[in-house]
């Protein structure tokens, strides 16, 4: 039968990176997917040590594993030079660097980056028609939101207060504005975010509270000239100037690295000694699934 390009296949749907999976191409090509296995949920590391002359055992933490994931299905093309093409772009697809797959799941779609971690497999059934078999991982276990959320502020400014000579009683009424992103994590896993200073600014730091009052800092001790950009990779544990040099060792990290916790909101703060009013501070986040 004849397809449509952009046909919806019912059932499961992805892509792998510009191949549409679940649904009909530009070239004519129906990619029905049949499996994703891996998809639910990755494999967990853990280690239990027996209790001596006790029942049970020590639990060790338990973390998430890569994310293997095996994508099959069947391509059916117009005709055979169309499906060996459609072939092609698989394999060029399941790539050895970095790819996005992204799942159309019912809630809402959810992604992750992944890597070939196994030999493409295809077979012929007629001239038109393919089964496919491709395996990819995921290094970072999470299933993220599609929409990148960031949020940018300045530095700190404080409006109003006491003028003198003064005259009693006294009003204080001075308002401090900005300097404050507001980062919200609608998933069921912590997420990490990338958090970027632009300068010029004097020894910057951000400031993470939570919403039971922890609050956790990035402390820069340098300055930050005209141009310069500081990036805190709060997942790599990095910090990086103008996007080449390692900061790291300039850096107090104070309660630990600033994530969003499954469900919550970080309130990320911007200050510095010295008020500078093109100094910004950047947030990007995604939600974040198990």
């Amino acid at each position: 039968m004849p397809f449509t390009a952009g046909q919806d296949l019912g059932g499961l749907s992805a892509d792998l990176g510009p191949i549409p999976l679940g649904r009909v191409d530009s070239a004519g090509v129906a990619w029905a997917l049949q499996t994703l296995e891996g998809w639910d949920s990755a494999d967990v590391r853990s280690e239990y040590t027996d209790r001596e002359s006790d029942h049970g055992a020590w639990p060790s933490p338990v973390y998430f594993s890569s994310r293997p994931i095996t994508i099959t299905g069947t391509a059916t093309a117009p005709d055979r030079a169309t499906l060996e093409n459609a072939l092609e772009g698989l394999r060029a697809a399941a790539s050895l660097t970095d790819t996005t797959l992204v799942v159309y799941e019912l809630s809402a779609p959810k992604q992750a980056v992944v890597r070939r971690s196994g030999k493409p497999l295809f077979a012929y059934v007629t001239d038109r028609i393919a089964t496919y078999s491709v395996m990819v991982t995921a290094a970072d276990p999470r299933r993220y939101s599609t929409t990148l959320q960031s949020g940018t502020t300045g530095l700190p400014t404080t409006t109003g207060g006491l003028s003198l000579p003064a005259t009693f009683p006294i009003t204080f009424s001075a308002t401090t504005a900005t300097g404050v992103i507001n980062a919200v994590n609608s998933g069921t896993f912590e997420t990490r975010p990338i958090l970027t200073v632009s300068g010029p600014v004097t020894a910057p730091t951000v400031s993470a509270t939570y919403p039971d009052g922890t609050v956790k800092q990035l402390i820069y001790s340098l300055d930050l000239q005209v141009g310069d950009v500081l990036t805190f990779d709060t997942d790599g544990h990095s910090v990086m100037l103008n996007g080449s040099v390692s900061r790291r060792r300039f850096v107090t990290v104070s309660g630990g690295w600033p994530t969003i916790p499954a469900g919550s909101n970080v309130s990320y703060q911007f200050q510095s000694s010295t008020y500078n009013s093109t100094a910004t501070l950047t947030a990007t986040w995604r939600s974040a699934w198990m």
